[in-house]
């Protein structure tokens, strides 16, 4: 599947919005950083899917308490409060990204070095449960 140029560079602002926001966290909170790395994210998010998908995607039923919490948690990094700010988004991330989990780790179990890393026993352990792979199958 080959992307659009929109969708290059919609790749990309998501990039460095992510990149802006972990720097401005490492700064000690910098709301600057951390309010262009946000716009940039969303951004860059409606140029790779689209602006309605985007749409949808934030205001469906079951993402609703995400889409409540990581804007608001945006409202609170504008407004200078950064370290609450980011709390509430990384809950709202959690609540609206956290379906696609497994697919991550799933791919990153098929790289060359990260999957041996991921097989360690210790940190196997602590992948399968973010991954939400059962402990114990039932069968």
């Amino acid at each position: 599947m080959w992307l659009s140029d929109t969708q290059k560079f919609g790749v990309g602002m998501t990039a460095f919005g992510i990149a802006l926001i972990v720097l401005g966290v490492i700064l000690f909170f910098d709301a600057g950083l951390i309010a262009i790395g946000n716009i940039l994210f969303l951004a860059g998010m409606s140029m790779i899917i689209g602006v309605q998908k985007t749409v949808y995607f934030f205001t469906r039923r079951d993402k609703l308490r995400g889409s409540v919490a990581f804007f608001a948690g945006f409202v609170l990094v504008l407004v200078k409060w950064p370290i609450v700010g980011i709390l509430v988004e990384a809950f709202g991330f959690l609540n609206l990204f956290g379906d696609f989990f497994p697919v991550a780790i799933d791919f990153l179990r098929n790289l060359p070095f990260i999957g041996r890393v991921f097989s360690l026993p210790g940190i196997r352990h602590i992948v399968d449960r973010v991954g939400g792979y059962p402990s114990q199958y039932p069968v």
